[in-house]
């Protein structure tokens, strides 16, 4: 009996250890797609008093509403934490009859490591109609080593609009103890005045990130930096307060009778924000959504 057992024994290890090298040793040939993010976001508002006339969100992108009464607010978050090569985020907004609207995001937003020839995009489409108003105020999009991203804003607006877009970027963390060697980042700014371009702009980083920054005609060694357009009938009454606000590292041109165009660099996110959420306030003429607050 001792011996049968023994043998059936020794015939189960040869069978388990048989069966795990047959397992390791058979290839994988399963091809799993990386998981990638998808969201959109469509909104618009109507009216002197705002009222929503589209809201449509799918996949990571979502946008929640404040109290607000003669001025809505939207905030806009992405629940999946941040984009990476081959993400997809569309955001559309419209402002029409009379409508003020503002959108923000949560928080700022951020662009991770990419695989290589991974690309992620956001992509934004303003519409603004007859005496309406849109704030477009995302707060930064930070990029971290190594990121791959394709951002673009198109704005189509009618003569008779006002609007505030602003576009800050960091390069990496600084109080992290970060810097931004690598990486891809593309930007895209379009805007149209009764269908006619009047504004193109196009920028690229990409490769030695590091050495670019530090150039002294380019960024001059800067972690931070924005794009802000306004347009209002009182832009060129506006101008020179503006230039009083920023530092010596911006500056602000009038391309426009009612069109102002700003452009600063700053040491960090939080020196950025020192100067650019006064000029915002102004601009904007009320106080910013909360999650702009220092």
């Amino acid at each position: 009996m001792l011996k049968l057992l023994a043998q059936i024994a020794t015939r189960r290890v040869k069978i388990n250890t048989q069966s795990h090298i047959v397992h390791q040793d058979r290839p994988n040939t399963a091809v799993f797609p990386v998981p990638r993010a998808r969201g959109t976001v469509r909104v618009g508002v109507c009216g002197e008093k705002p009222q929503i006339d589209t809201l449509y969100q799918q996949g990571a992108s979502k946008v929640m509403f404040p109290h607000s009464t003669e001025k809505r607010q939207a905030v806009l978050i992405n629940t999946s934490g941040g984009v990476t090569g081959g993400d997809k985020f569309q955001t559309a907004a419209s402002s029409t009859d009379g409508a003020t609207l503002t959108l923000c995001t949560q928080t700022a937003e951020r662009a991770y490591k990419a695989m290589p020839d991974q690309i992620g995009t956001m992509q934004t489409d303003i519409t603004i109609g007859q005496q309406a108003t849109l704030n477009w105020l995302p707060q930064e999009t930070i990029l971290f080593n190594d990121c791959a991203l394709d951002r673009s804003l198109r704005v189509c607006a009618d003569d008779s609009a006002t609007f505030t877009l602003c576009e800050p970027v960091v390069f990496g963390r600084a109080a992290m103890g970060e810097t931004l060697d690598a990486g891809f980042f593309r930007d895209s700014v379009e805007v149209s005045i009764d269908t006619k371009t009047i504004f193109v702009d196009r920028s690229e980083l990409s490769g030695d990130i590091k050495s670019m920054i530090a150039r002294p005609f380019l960024l001059n060694g800067a972690g931070a930096m924005v794009f802000l357009m306004h347009k209002s009938p009182f832009a060129e009454t506006r101008l020179a307060e503006v230039r009083d606000l920023l530092p010596d590292t911006a500056g602000a041109s009038l391309i426009h009778s009612d069109i102002i165009v700003v452009r600063a660099l700053a040491q960090d996110s939080f020196e950025l924000r020192k100067f650019l959420i006064p000029i915002l306030t102004r601009l904007t003429g009320s106080a910013l959504p909360r999650p702009w607050m220092l």
